[in-house]
């Protein structure tokens, strides 16, 4: 049976933070896929996904990270993960996804790395 997913989003001064809890899979998915477009992002911002709470992530939710990271280069913004689980971040390297996700221990070490994009 399938654990929920808990979905929490911030602001900061550098863009939207997604905090996920629970289990990231095609049950839930679309939970993170339907929140996508009312975060407000803009150009030069970035959009953190702090998957320091996530107990489990299948493909379709590797498919739901891709699916946020081309709606952040949709707003001309940009996408870092945070507090990546070991069992996650061990697929990512797997499958060469940790060179296309910045990842940070946390999501204020996002943050404070952000870099506004716009000229």
């Amino acid at each position: 049976m399938t654990q929920h997913l808990t979905l929490h989003t911030r602001t900061t001064p550098a863009g939207a933070v997604i905090e996920l809890a629970g289990e990231l899979d095609h049950h839930t998915a679309d939970e993170v896929r339907n929140a996508l477009p009312g975060l407000g992002l803009h150009a030069g911002q970035q959009l953190v996904l702090d998957l320091g709470g996530l107990t489990f992530c299948d493909s379709s939710g590797i498919t739901v990270l891709i699916a946020a990271r081309n709606h952040a280069l949709a707003s001309d913004a940009s996408i870092a993960l945070a507090a990546v689980p070991h069992r996650v971040s061990r697929i990512f390297r797997i499958v060469g996804l940790e060179q296309v996700f910045p990842s940070y221990l946390t999501a204020e070490d996002a943050e404070t790395a952000w870099l506004p994009t716009t000229e």
